[in-house]
């Protein structure tokens, strides 16, 4: 089975195109999905969290208040550095764990991951793929869905590597922003690649 990793830039369709694998019956799992649940409330990674940023990224209930991490980690490298180092082995050692795990006859299986290149892991897949869009569109995608301010969302998207870089690293590019049905075609066509 390969291993598939789909990446891409913060707003640039990565969950519309995982869906849409999902619904052709290729297996996915989301690593945005697994780094809530790594800091989740009662957690060892929470627990790491609020001893390296304090009691201020704490909500009243005791989970996580993630607006408030997100000021400070967008903010400073070294802290977004430090929040990566407590949620990124966890994250990947689900992962690896669920790959393993695996015991469905498919010709592949998809990890969503946002950050592989970023982090080095890109090597543990056989493939990668991206879902890419212009940089004006991930911004207003990020100023209408999360209601951030234009200097906010450029920020976040200055914490990742450029769309640039990734789309030349990939192994296949999907443009999320072309409409959906252009989109749709395609997934159609890196799932008939991938499953060659």
């Amino acid at each position: 089975m390969l291993r598939v990793a789909l990446t891409g830039g913060i707003a640039t369709g990565k969950s519309y195109c995982l869906g849409a694998f999902a619904a052709r019956g290729v297996p996915v799992i989301d690593a945005d999905l697994l780094a809530r649940e790594a800091v989740a409330p009662g957690t060892p990674g929470l627990r790491a969290v609020a001893a390296r940023f304090g009691p201020g990224v704490l909500l009243t209930d005791g989970s996580l208040d993630r607006p408030a991490l997100g000021r400070i980690v967008f903010a400073d490298t070294r802290a977004r550095a430090a929040l990566e180092a407590i949620i990124h082995p966890e994250v990947y050692r689900r992962i690896q764990e669920w790959f393993a795990n695996l015991r469905v006859a498919a010709r592949f299986a998809m990890a969503d991951i946002p950050l592989v290149f970023e982090t080095g892991h890109n090597h543990q897949f056989d493939r990668v793929v991206v879902a890419a869009c212009s940089p004006q569109e991930q911004v207003r995608r990020m100023m209408a869905r999360d209601r951030l301010t234009d200097a906010d969302a450029r920020a976040r998207i200055a914490a990742q590597w450029p769309i640039e870089d990734k789309v030349q690293r990939a192994d296949r590019v999907i443009w999320t922003d072309r409409g959906f049905a252009e989109t749709d075609r395609q997934v159609r066509d890196v799932y008939d690649w991938l499953k060659a």
